[in-house]
């Protein structure tokens, strides 16, 4: 789509809630809001396989959990377009590769960059993990806010919504769950 087409439609909407997109305030709102939303949707022109493209096999024989823990992200609901504000928990254990930890932050990013409902996106997280990587476990947990449902509907604020993916060894090994459930958890 055309940046012409998506500003007359941002104008359109402003004539709908009432507004009078020539005012002072609003003249230049449409051309922010499409790019705003460039901004916000970013995750459409990110390739999770690139992002994981690069690892690295030589990690002199280290073989427990890495994880990113605490992983601020933001979102939108593909239901109402409403901001969904949180956090994820990223987390493998590697069979022979590793990856950056900045790559576990951008597969965060180009998941959430996009309209999301958080079920869907913890588990794409754990299946482009599990592609590229083909680690002997993975763990996603993802703690978010939906301002779909703080500030409509129901109105609701201060309701987390939690959501997680357990692979292999931490879906496996009762052990090994716990391991990954006391490290997010742990606040030291």
């Amino acid at each position: 789509m055309e940046t012409k087409v998506a500003k007359q439609g941002v104008v359109q909407l402003l004539h709908y809630i009432g507004e009078d997109p020539s005012r002072e305030g609003l003249r230049d709102t449409p051309k922010r809001f499409v790019k705003a939303f460039g901004e916000w949707f970013s995750g459409y022109k990110q390739d999770p396989g690139e992002i994981l493209s690069t690892f690295f096999e030589e990690v002199g024989g280290y073989d427990e959990v890495v994880m990113l823990r605490r992983i601020p992200f933001e979102s939108h609901c593909e239901h109402h377009i409403a901001p969904i504000m949180g956090t994820a928990t990223v987390a493998y254990l590697p069979d022979r590769r590793v990856i950056g930890i900045s790559k576990l932050a951008r597969l965060v990013d180009c998941y959430s960059k996009r309209l999301q409902v958080q079920e869907r996106m913890t588990v794409q997280i754990a299946d482009a993990l599990e592609e590229h990587l083909q680690p002997l476990g993975i763990a996603v947990i993802i703690n978010a806010s939906h301002h779909c449902m703080t500030t409509r509907g129901v109105h609701k604020p201060g309701v987390d919504m939690i959501t997680s993916v357990m692979r292999g060894a931490f879906l496996e090994d009762s052990d090994a769950r716990k391991e990954i459930l006391s490290l997010h958890h742990d606040r030291g």
